[in-house]
Protein backbone atom coordinates (compact mmCIF):
# COMPACT_ATOMS: atom_id res chain seq x y z
CA UNK A 1 0.00 0.00 0.00
CA UNK A 2 1.36 3.38 -1.01
CA UNK A 3 1.66 6.49 1.14
CA UNK A 4 -0.23 9.48 -0.30
CA UNK A 5 1.90 12.65 -0.14
CA UNK A 6 0.37 16.11 -0.48
CA UNK A 7 3.05 17.23 -2.92
CA UNK A 8 1.96 20.87 -3.28
CA UNK A 9 1.63 21.95 0.37
CA UNK A 10 4.25 23.46 2.64
CA UNK A 11 6.46 26.52 2.47
CA UNK A 12 9.06 25.26 0.00
CA UNK A 13 6.91 23.99 -2.87
CA UNK A 14 6.87 20.68 -4.74
CA UNK A 15 10.62 20.51 -5.41
CA UNK A 16 11.47 19.76 -1.78
CA UNK A 17 8.46 17.46 -1.30
CA UNK A 18 9.29 15.41 -4.38
CA UNK A 19 12.92 15.24 -3.26
CA UNK A 20 11.81 13.78 0.07
CA UNK A 21 9.58 11.27 -1.71
CA UNK A 22 12.41 10.20 -4.01
CA UNK A 23 14.72 9.72 -1.03
CA UNK A 24 12.09 7.67 0.84
CA UNK A 25 11.36 5.46 -2.16
CA UNK A 26 15.06 4.96 -2.86
CA UNK A 27 16.14 4.34 0.74
CA UNK A 28 13.16 2.44 2.15
CA UNK A 29 11.50 1.06 -0.98
CA UNK A 30 8.23 2.71 0.04
CA UNK A 31 5.55 3.10 -2.63
CA UNK A 32 4.35 6.70 -2.82
CA UNK A 33 1.54 8.56 -4.56
CA UNK A 34 2.33 12.22 -5.22
CA UNK A 35 -0.88 14.22 -5.13
CA UNK A 36 -0.92 17.52 -7.00
CA UNK A 37 -0.62 19.12 -10.43
CA UNK A 38 0.37 16.26 -12.71
CA UNK A 39 2.52 18.21 -15.17
CA UNK A 40 4.46 20.00 -12.43
CA UNK A 41 5.08 16.82 -10.43
CA UNK A 42 6.01 14.73 -13.47
CA UNK A 43 8.60 17.28 -14.53
CA UNK A 44 10.02 17.51 -11.02
CA UNK A 45 10.11 13.74 -10.60
CA UNK A 46 11.93 13.36 -13.89
CA UNK A 47 14.40 16.13 -12.98
CA UNK A 48 15.27 14.35 -9.74
CA UNK A 49 15.76 10.97 -11.40
CA UNK A 50 12.79 9.28 -9.75
CA UNK A 51 11.05 7.91 -12.84
CA UNK A 52 12.13 4.32 -12.14
CA UNK A 53 11.12 4.37 -8.46
CA UNK A 54 7.77 3.12 -7.05
CA UNK A 55 6.26 6.60 -7.24
CA UNK A 56 2.98 7.43 -8.97
CA UNK A 57 1.22 10.75 -9.53
CA UNK A 58 -2.45 11.44 -8.84
CA UNK A 59 -3.72 14.71 -10.23
CA UNK A 60 -5.39 17.29 -7.99
CA UNK A 61 -6.20 20.71 -9.39
CA UNK A 62 -6.42 22.79 -6.18
CA UNK A 63 -4.11 23.69 -3.29
CA UNK A 64 -5.15 24.91 0.17
CA UNK A 65 -3.16 27.99 1.14
CA UNK A 66 -1.36 28.04 4.49
CA UNK A 67 -3.54 30.92 5.70
CA UNK A 68 -6.88 29.63 4.41
CA UNK A 69 -9.76 28.72 6.68
CA UNK A 70 -10.09 24.92 7.06
CA UNK A 71 -13.89 25.17 6.84
CA UNK A 72 -13.70 27.27 3.67
CA UNK A 73 -11.21 24.90 2.07
CA UNK A 74 -13.53 21.95 2.72
CA UNK A 75 -16.48 23.79 1.26
CA UNK A 76 -14.83 25.39 -1.77
CA UNK A 77 -11.92 23.13 -2.70
CA UNK A 78 -13.27 19.65 -3.33
CA UNK A 79 -10.26 18.77 -5.50
CA UNK A 80 -7.54 20.03 -3.17
CA UNK A 81 -4.40 17.97 -2.70
CA UNK A 82 -5.28 17.36 0.95
CA UNK A 83 -8.82 16.17 0.16
CA UNK A 84 -7.71 13.95 -2.72
CA UNK A 85 -4.97 12.37 -0.58
CA UNK A 86 -7.47 11.41 2.14
CA UNK A 87 -9.91 10.16 -0.49
CA UNK A 88 -7.20 7.74 -1.65
CA UNK A 89 -6.96 6.35 1.89
CA UNK A 90 -10.75 6.13 2.24
CA UNK A 91 -10.99 4.14 -1.03
CA UNK A 92 -8.17 1.83 0.04
CA UNK A 93 -5.76 3.06 -2.64
CA UNK A 94 -3.29 4.37 -0.05
CA UNK A 95 -2.41 3.38 3.51
CA UNK A 96 -1.62 6.80 4.97
CA UNK A 97 -1.38 10.52 4.26
CA UNK A 98 1.59 12.83 4.75
CA UNK A 99 1.09 16.59 4.46
CA UNK A 100 3.20 19.66 5.18
CA UNK A 101 0.34 21.89 4.07
CA UNK A 102 -2.28 23.76 6.10
CA UNK A 103 -2.42 21.77 9.35
CA UNK A 104 -5.92 22.93 10.24
CA UNK A 105 -7.22 21.85 6.84
CA UNK A 106 -5.40 18.53 7.17
CA UNK A 107 -7.03 17.90 10.54
CA UNK A 108 -10.50 18.95 9.38
CA UNK A 109 -10.28 16.93 6.16
CA UNK A 110 -9.14 13.83 8.02
CA UNK A 111 -12.12 14.09 10.38
CA UNK A 112 -14.65 14.66 7.60
CA UNK A 113 -13.25 12.13 5.13
CA UNK A 114 -12.10 9.28 7.39
CA UNK A 115 -14.16 9.86 10.52
CA UNK A 116 -13.07 9.22 14.08
CA UNK A 117 -13.36 6.43 16.62
CA UNK A 118 -16.72 6.63 18.37
CA UNK A 119 -16.77 9.22 21.15
CA UNK A 120 -13.06 10.00 20.75
CA UNK A 121 -11.45 13.43 20.28
CA UNK A 122 -8.51 13.01 17.83
CA UNK A 123 -5.21 14.55 18.91
CA UNK A 124 -1.77 15.32 17.51
CA UNK A 125 1.19 13.54 19.12
CA UNK A 126 4.80 14.62 18.82
CA UNK A 127 8.10 13.04 19.88
CA UNK A 128 10.24 15.11 22.25
CA UNK A 129 13.98 14.51 22.86
CA UNK A 130 14.92 13.86 26.51
CA UNK A 131 17.98 12.90 28.56
CA UNK A 132 16.82 9.29 28.29
CA UNK A 133 14.43 7.84 25.74
CA UNK A 134 12.33 10.12 23.52
CA UNK A 135 8.93 11.01 25.00
CA UNK A 136 5.52 11.57 23.45
CA UNK A 137 3.57 14.78 24.09
CA UNK A 138 -0.13 14.77 23.22
CA UNK A 139 -2.09 16.93 22.27
CA UNK A 140 0.03 19.60 20.59
CA UNK A 141 -2.53 21.53 18.61
CA UNK A 142 -5.70 19.73 17.55
CA UNK A 143 -7.87 20.66 20.56
CA UNK A 144 -7.70 24.06 22.25
CA UNK A 145 -10.57 23.38 24.67
CA UNK A 146 -10.77 19.95 26.28
CA UNK A 147 -12.78 18.12 28.90
CA UNK A 148 -11.12 15.82 31.46
CA UNK A 149 -12.11 12.64 29.62
CA UNK A 150 -10.45 13.96 26.47
CA UNK A 151 -7.14 14.08 28.35
CA UNK A 152 -7.72 10.46 29.32
CA UNK A 153 -8.22 9.56 25.66
CA UNK A 154 -4.98 11.37 24.78
CA UNK A 155 -3.15 9.37 27.42
CA UNK A 156 -4.50 6.06 26.10
CA UNK A 157 -3.57 6.92 22.51
CA UNK A 158 -0.20 8.29 23.53
CA UNK A 159 0.63 5.08 25.39
CA UNK A 160 -0.25 2.95 22.36
CA UNK A 161 1.81 5.17 20.07
CA UNK A 162 4.76 5.13 22.48
CA UNK A 163 4.70 1.34 22.53
CA UNK A 164 4.30 0.90 18.78
CA UNK A 165 6.59 3.66 17.51
CA UNK A 166 9.22 3.96 20.24
CA UNK A 167 9.10 0.35 21.44
CA UNK A 168 8.57 1.33 25.09
CA UNK A 169 6.90 -1.39 27.12
CA UNK A 170 4.26 -0.18 29.59
CA UNK A 171 5.07 3.52 29.10
CA UNK A 172 4.78 5.89 32.06
CA UNK A 173 1.96 8.42 31.52
CA UNK A 174 1.71 11.80 33.26
CA UNK A 175 -0.40 14.97 33.05
CA UNK A 176 1.42 18.25 32.45
CA UNK A 177 0.62 20.52 35.39
CA UNK A 178 1.99 23.31 37.59
CA UNK A 179 3.11 20.94 40.35
CA UNK A 180 3.68 17.28 41.13
CA UNK A 181 1.12 17.16 43.94
CA UNK A 182 -2.31 15.72 43.17
CA UNK A 183 -3.91 18.93 44.42
CA UNK A 184 -2.10 21.12 41.86
CA UNK A 185 -3.61 22.17 38.54
CA UNK A 186 -6.91 23.51 37.22
CA UNK A 187 -10.21 21.64 37.42
CA UNK A 188 -9.60 19.97 34.06
CA UNK A 189 -6.31 18.47 35.26
CA UNK A 190 -7.65 17.45 38.69
CA UNK A 191 -10.65 15.63 37.24
CA UNK A 192 -8.53 13.96 34.56
CA UNK A 193 -6.16 12.87 37.31
CA UNK A 194 -9.01 10.96 38.98
CA UNK A 195 -10.03 9.35 35.68
CA UNK A 196 -6.51 8.09 35.02
CA UNK A 197 -6.47 6.37 38.41
CA UNK A 198 -9.43 4.29 37.22
CA UNK A 199 -7.41 2.71 34.39
CA UNK A 200 -4.68 0.10 34.08
CA UNK A 201 -2.31 2.60 32.46
CA UNK A 202 1.07 3.16 34.10
CA UNK A 203 -0.08 6.54 35.39
CA UNK A 204 2.54 8.43 37.42
CA UNK A 205 0.54 11.58 38.24
CA UNK A 206 1.38 15.18 37.46
CA UNK A 207 4.48 16.27 35.55
CA UNK A 208 6.01 19.74 35.83
CA UNK A 209 7.31 21.45 32.71
CA UNK A 210 10.92 21.22 33.89
CA UNK A 211 10.63 17.43 34.11
CA UNK A 212 9.57 16.85 30.51
CA UNK A 213 13.11 16.61 29.19
CA UNK A 214 14.45 14.42 32.01
CA UNK A 215 12.89 11.40 30.33
CA UNK A 216 11.32 9.79 33.41
CA UNK A 217 7.84 10.05 31.87
CA UNK A 218 7.20 8.52 28.44
CA UNK A 219 3.84 10.15 27.63
CA UNK A 220 3.02 13.73 28.63
CA UNK A 221 -0.68 14.60 28.37
CA UNK A 222 -2.06 18.12 27.95
CA UNK A 223 -4.65 20.03 25.95
CA UNK A 224 -3.71 21.32 22.51
CA UNK A 225 -3.37 24.93 23.63
CA UNK A 226 -0.72 24.16 26.24
CA UNK A 227 0.90 21.47 24.10
CA UNK A 228 1.34 23.69 21.07
CA UNK A 229 3.00 26.38 23.17
CA UNK A 230 5.33 23.76 24.71
CA UNK A 231 6.20 22.36 21.29
CA UNK A 232 7.03 25.69 19.69
CA UNK A 233 8.87 26.92 22.78
CA UNK A 234 10.99 23.75 22.72
CA UNK A 235 11.76 24.09 19.02
CA UNK A 236 12.71 27.74 19.43
CA UNK A 237 14.90 26.95 22.45
CA UNK A 238 16.74 24.17 20.61
CA UNK A 239 17.41 26.44 17.62
CA UNK A 240 18.55 29.28 19.88
CA UNK A 241 20.92 27.02 21.84
CA UNK A 242 22.52 25.83 18.60
CA UNK A 243 22.94 29.42 17.38
CA UNK A 244 24.38 30.54 20.72
CA UNK A 245 26.83 27.65 20.71
CA UNK A 246 27.87 28.49 17.16
CA UNK A 247 28.43 32.11 18.14
CA UNK A 248 30.48 31.25 21.22
CA UNK A 249 32.55 28.63 19.42
CA UNK A 250 33.56 31.12 16.77
CA UNK A 251 34.39 33.89 19.27
CA UNK A 252 38.06 32.95 19.65
CA UNK A 253 40.73 30.65 18.15
CA UNK A 254 40.78 28.59 21.36
CA UNK A 255 37.02 28.09 21.26
CA UNK A 256 37.19 27.07 17.59
CA UNK A 257 39.87 24.53 18.43
CA UNK A 258 37.67 23.11 21.17
CA UNK A 259 34.82 22.78 18.68
CA UNK A 260 37.03 20.75 16.32
CA UNK A 261 37.84 18.36 19.16
CA UNK A 262 34.15 17.99 20.12
CA UNK A 263 32.68 18.19 16.62
CA UNK A 264 31.22 14.68 16.77
CA UNK A 265 29.43 15.40 20.05
CA UNK A 266 27.91 18.60 18.67
CA UNK A 267 26.76 16.73 15.56
CA UNK A 268 25.05 14.09 17.69
CA UNK A 269 23.40 16.76 19.85
CA UNK A 270 22.03 18.52 16.78
CA UNK A 271 20.57 15.24 15.56
CA UNK A 272 18.86 14.57 18.91
CA UNK A 273 17.01 17.89 18.86
CA UNK A 274 16.24 17.89 15.13
CA UNK A 275 12.48 17.46 14.55
CA UNK A 276 13.11 16.26 11.00
CA UNK A 277 14.47 12.97 12.38
CA UNK A 278 10.85 11.99 13.13
CA UNK A 279 9.35 13.65 10.06
CA UNK A 280 6.13 14.93 11.54
CA UNK A 281 3.41 14.42 14.12
CA UNK A 282 0.76 11.68 13.78
CA UNK A 283 -2.91 12.52 14.11
CA UNK A 284 -4.33 9.85 16.43
CA UNK A 285 -8.00 9.01 16.85
CA UNK A 286 -9.14 9.11 13.21
CA UNK A 287 -9.87 6.02 11.15
CA UNK A 288 -6.72 6.36 9.13
CA UNK A 289 -3.02 7.14 9.47
CA UNK A 290 -2.05 10.77 8.92
CA UNK A 291 1.24 12.56 9.55
CA UNK A 292 1.17 16.35 9.89
CA UNK A 293 4.53 17.94 9.04
CA UNK A 294 5.99 21.38 9.61
CA UNK A 295 5.20 23.81 6.81
CA UNK A 296 8.93 24.47 6.55
CA UNK A 297 9.82 20.78 6.34
CA UNK A 298 12.81 19.93 4.19
CA UNK A 299 13.40 16.81 2.14
CA UNK A 300 14.81 14.92 5.15
CA UNK A 301 11.67 15.56 7.21
CA UNK A 302 9.41 14.44 4.36
CA UNK A 303 11.48 11.30 3.82
CA UNK A 304 11.18 10.37 7.49
CA UNK A 305 7.48 11.27 7.63
CA UNK A 306 6.85 8.82 4.78
CA UNK A 307 8.86 6.17 6.66
CA UNK A 308 6.86 6.73 9.85
CA UNK A 309 3.50 6.76 8.03
CA UNK A 310 4.27 3.50 6.24
CA UNK A 311 5.49 1.86 9.45
CA UNK A 312 2.47 2.89 11.50
CA UNK A 313 0.06 1.66 8.82
CA UNK A 314 1.86 -1.69 8.64
CA UNK A 315 1.81 -2.11 12.44
CA UNK A 316 -2.01 -2.07 12.63
CA UNK A 317 -1.87 1.04 14.79
CA UNK A 318 -5.56 1.75 14.14
CA UNK A 319 -6.67 -1.63 15.42
CA UNK A 320 -4.57 -1.29 18.57
CA UNK A 321 -5.83 2.24 19.23
CA UNK A 322 -9.44 1.13 18.84
CA UNK A 323 -8.95 -1.79 21.21
CA UNK A 324 -7.20 0.33 23.87
CA UNK A 325 -9.74 3.15 23.69
CA UNK A 326 -12.62 0.67 23.93
CA UNK A 327 -11.47 -0.52 27.36
CA UNK A 328 -12.45 2.78 28.99
CA UNK A 329 -15.57 3.79 27.07
CA UNK A 330 -17.55 4.17 30.32
CA UNK A 331 -15.12 6.87 31.49
CA UNK A 332 -15.64 9.01 28.37
CA UNK A 333 -19.22 9.88 29.22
Amino acid sequence: MAVALDAMGGDHGPAVLVEGAVEAAREFGTAIVLVGEEEVLAAELDRQGGASLPIEIHHASQVVGMDESPAESLRRKKDSTIKVAFDLVKRGDASAVVSAGNSGATLATALVTLGRFSGVRPAIATVMPTLKEPAVMIDVGANVDCKPHHLLQFGVMGAVFSSEFLGIENPAVGILSIGEEDSKGNQQVKRAHDLFHGTSLNFVGNVEGREVFRGDVNVIVCDGFVGNICLKLSEGLAESILLMLKSELSSSPMASMGYLLAKGAFRRFKKRVDYSEYGGAPLLGTKGVAIICHGRSGAKAIKNAVRVASGLAASDLLGKLKEALGRYEDLYK
